[in-house]
């Protein structure tokens, strides 16, 4: 039997195939106790094992199949899942062509990016923080994009495009809300210099990054223009809405909660057959 579907939680507007299906998840329908209320699905933060353990199994029934956790490291390593494949596995992307398990990626302010093929015969999530993203976070110079593309690629027919992949962006921290240091600009620049018109100039030799603007890039670069999605509007940021969406950056200021001490949401894609 599965359970409603919370009317906070998004439901990824986007033309993939009636097999595939995807949602994300807001702070909303859980058990978890401030401040990590309601819905925390992360095991990782200091929440109550039990709460969290309830969260996931509300999670599994809302969606009517098993959700694969990954331990997310900021790195640009891909799993590839199938149904023996268990949580809590090292890795910051998940692929699967196989139906009724649903790649799953954690998040409280990085993008979470869902890929499919137009045919619906693969399936990818990809935990997009700004490390990954530019390739700097395991010193692999290798992006958390171009790996979950190649590995998404590998599973489906051959002969698939670039092009009849489509994405879709979440939720995260927004362009208004991302102060970053230089070295982010300039981790950026390396491998794109036409990255640098995403940071606004915010003061003290800090910059405001478009992280989902940054993540746009990388997939046209890639050959992937159908993005939905994130369009860095403020209904999009994490840091902005703070009734529906968990944020690392914003709760960790909150007085009593310390740094780190919040949920983490959940993206989710599968094919149901």
């Amino acid at each position: 039997m599965t359970t409603a579907l919370h009317p906070d939680w998004l439901i990824p507007d986007w033309p993939v195939p009636a097999g595939v299906r995807a949602v994300f998840t807001s702070r909303a329908a859980g058990v978890s106790a401030p401040p990590y209320d309601s819905l925390n699905l992360g095991n990782h933060v200091g929440d109550a094992p039990e709460a969290v353990a309830a969260n996931r199994a509300l999670l599994a029934r809302v969606i009517g199949t098993q959700a694969v956790f990954l331990k997310q490291v900021h790195g640009s390593a891909v799993l590839a899942l199938d149904a023996a494949t268990p949580d809590g596995l090292p890795a910051d992307a998940c692929v699967t062509a196989q139906p009724k398990i649903a790649c799953t990626i954690m998040v409280a302010d990085c993008l979470p990016v869902l890929l499919a093929t137009q045919d619906g015969r693969a399936v990818a999530a990809a935990h997009a923080g700004w490390r990954g993203l530019a390739g700097v976070g395991d010193g692999s110079g290798q992006g958390i994009l171009e790996a979950t593309c190649a590995s998404l690629q590998a599973l489906a027919p051959p002969g698939l495009e670039r092009g009849q992949i489509l994405a879709w962006l979440g939720p995260c921290i927004g362009p208004t809300a991302f102060e970053v240091g230089p070295e982010v600009k300039a981790a950026f620049e390396a491998g794109q210099p036409q990255a640098g018109r995403f940071f606004v100039p915010a003061g003290a030799g800090k910059y405001l990054a478009n992280l989902p603007a940054l993540a746009r890039l990388r997939l046209q670069t890639l050959g992937i223009t159908q993005v939905y999605g994130n369009d860095g509007s403020l209904p999009w940021c994490t840091v902005s809405n703070p009734s529906r969406f968990f944020s690392h950056r914003r709760d960790a200021g909150i007085p009593g909660n310390g740094f780190g001490t919040t949920g983490r949401m959940a993206a989710c894609i599968w094919r149901d057959r």
